[in-house]
């Protein structure tokens, strides 16, 4: 087989194998008449016939245990292997090449950039597709790509440390993890855990059964415009409300969604607001990072308060339809916020947590405009 991309990465080559890779099993190799470039907006390369060009990479032997699942990683990635000769060989190699029409090349590849870029997140996330190998199909993986994707980049991604000053001050190190097993994985995984953990007493807990749902970061941003004092809500239909048995399973909430990969949480809240409300926001205003459910959930939030322009012809429906969203917006002035807050009808955390910091804030925003 000849690698040009991301398993020429050996660490990435042995999580996706799931064995050691000696240095002696990889031979530098090149490929007549083809280049290698990035995916036009993706972390990972794609091949191309290039007359003239060379392609660097290496040539490596596979078992056929190696093969399966190299072809069930690289399939998740809508790659399939073709028959190429590398220059000074008689023999031709199998080379993965993308499935027509499923990328567009984009500028020219560098694995010093990956490794560095991109080099964590795609371990981490290599190991969940690891894991799934006989569970389920390659198809199945690339309609879960994005979600691995984002939960990895949750785990590496590095936010400045909250403060500890009350916190008694433990630590990852005052866990011990005993068994982790995944119970379930779709756009949402449920990890079941057997851990124990230091107590305040200094002694050590007995073993814990815990189970958390495991989820990548998400943003809220409540769009406010102070100089006509206003905000916008979304309403949509919420199935944790349903399942609950709520009379009234539609919610009023900020626009929120999911931080996508490659961005930051500030361009996912400019990307929300315009998918959910088509809303251009001028400025971000950082309310807080929380965790909404901490003993069940991995959730975290990046909360924000998005100055912008609300006129009275703001569209009154959003939402992005190849994603199932039905969404309503409405516009209320300051007053009537604060009533919804009052009456219990603003009954989602985000909202009620936005609506009162904007109250402690408004004047100052008010003013500044």
């Amino acid at each position: 087989m000849f690698f040009y991309g991301t398993l020429c990465h050996r660490p990435l080559l042995e999580v996706v194998l799931n064995r050691s890779v000696s240095e002696d099993e990889m031979t530098r190799s090149r490929l007549p008449d083809h280049a290698v470039y990035w995916a036009k907006g993706q972390i990972f390369p794609l091949i191309t016939e290039e007359v003239g060009s060379v392609a660097e990479g290496v040539s490596f032997d596979a078992s056929e245990e190696d093969v399966a699942r190299l072809n069930y990683y690289e399939g998740g990635f809508h790659y399939d292997l073709h028959l190429v000769t590398p220059i000074g060989e008689t023999s031709p190699v199998e080379v993965y090449f993308p499935r027509p029409g499923q990328w567009q090349k984009g500028a020219s590849w560098s694995l010093e950039d990956f490794v560095e870029q991109y080099g964590a997140v795609t371990l981490i996330a290599a190991a969940d597709v690891a894991e799934l190998f006989g569970q389920i199909d390659a198809d199945e993986v690339a309609r879960r790509l994005q979600m691995l994707r984002a939960r990895a980049r949750k785990i590496v991604s590095v936010h400045s440390p909250t403060p500890s000053g009350l916190r008694y001050g433990f630590g990852q190190a005052d866990v011990s993890l005993l068994n982790h097993e995944r119970a379930y994985d779709s756009f949402f995984a449920l990890d079941d855990l057997d851990l124990s953990h230091r107590r305040f007493d200094g002694t050590v807990s007995a073993p814990l059964r815990r189970s958390v749902f495991v989820t990548s970061d998400a943003v809220i941003v409540l769009p406010y415009d102070p100089a006509r004092d206003r905000v916008l809500l979304v309403e949509q239909f919420r199935v944790g409300a349903f399942m609950r048995g709520d009379r009234h399973p539609w919610t009023l909430e900020p626009i929120a969604g999911r931080i996508d990969k490659g961005e930051t949480p500030e361009d996912a809240a400019h990307r929300e607001a315009k998918e959910e409300a088509g809303l251009t926001l001028t400025d971000l205003q950082l309310i807080n990072r929380h965790y909404p459910t901490p003993g069940a959930a991995t959730e975290y939030f990046h909360t924000y308060l998005g100055l912008c322009d609300l006129p009275d012809e703001v569209d009154e429906f959003g939402g992005v339809s190849g994603e199932g969203e039905d969404i309503r917006t409405h516009v209320l002035c300051f007053e009537q916020l604060m009533a919804l807050v009052e009456s219990g009808e603003a009954e989602t955390g985000p909202l009620v947590l936005s609506a009162f910091w904007l109250a402690l804030n408004r004047d100052r925003l008010r003013a500044d405009a």
